[in-house]
């Protein structure tokens, strides 16, 4: 795993694969494209986590003025006209959302099958995202800038978390952001997101982390060192309510935004 910082003018073009891409993990998704939506499948703790990651996002994109020139989705909403990226969308579980909310969002995952699925499921709901088989590499070399772009359980299923988050921040237009949550290499992660969840509960499928891959909160300051780092909020889960929340404890899952200046 490669932490040094890059320079975000690169000649990304000229890369025959995307330094970030690990296809061994795209493979892994893409066998489970069609459970996406499944929430008492593989994805559950995703689905369950949903509501406090939504809330969150809500807010801090609340916080962002639009750059305009979009057209929000249809009735407005609170996130109109903001142009929002969400890398890695999986089956578009943070991407239909967001649009609902007025957001005009561009979901993009390496995984053809795995679009496909949030394609047909959009269609389905009635809800325009714009889909894309794309990496973050691809969508900057193309200069697409975004007013936020997030990476959402993502940063610790890439090759390159340096050549990952350089496209980040290429695809964030000054004064945007950039959003990242993960789980923290920390041994108590180990114990609860990898053992506990994977080997014991079975809430995730075991071998969908690796404790070497996972990326600590001063990882990403100095992967991107030239975005404005606010402080790490911690995620946890209650399991007497069996519901995730925002916290001050970082030590398992955390988020942590940045700002483009």
């Amino acid at each position: 795993m490669s932490l040094a910082p890059r320079r975000w003018g690169v000649n990304l073009k000229a890369m025959a694969q995307p330094p970030s891409l690990d296809p061994a993990e795209v493979a892994k998704f893409s066998a489970l494209a069609a459970k996406w939506w499944d929430q008492e499948g593989e994805f559950a703790p995703l689905h369950r986590m949903n509501p406090v990651r939504l809330a969150y996002l809500r807010d801090e994109a609340a916080k962002i003025a639009p750059t305009g020139g979009a057209a929000a989705a249809p009735g407005g909403g609170k996130l109109a006209g903001l142009r929002i990226l969400d890398l890695g969308c999986g089956g578009g579980l943070v991407s239909v959302p967001l649009a609902r909310l007025g957001a005009v969002v561009t979901g993009a995952d390496a995984s053809a099958e795995t679009i496909a699925a949030a394609r047909a499921h959009a269609a389905a709901v009635g809800v325009g995202v714009d889909y894309r088989v794309a990496t973050a590499e691809e969508l900057a070399a193309a200069g697409e800038t975004f007013d936020l772009v997030l990476a959402l359980e993502i940063v610790e299923h890439v090759a390159d978390v340096g050549a990952f988050l350089s496209a980040c921040a290429a695809l964030a237009r000054p004064g945007g952001k950039l959003i990242v949550s993960t789980i923290n290499r920390t041994q108590k992660a180990r114990a609860f997101a990898i053992i506990g969840a994977e080997r014991f509960l079975r809430w995730v499928p075991e071998d969908t982390h690796h404790y070497e891959k996972l990326v600590t909160p001063e990882e990403l300051v100095r992967a991107a060192p030239a975005l404005a780092w606010e402080a790490p909020v911690g995620m946890s889960f209650d399991p007497l309510q069996r519901r995730w929340r925002l916290s001050r404890d970082v030590s398992v899952n955390y988020f942590r935004s940045a700002r483009k200046s």
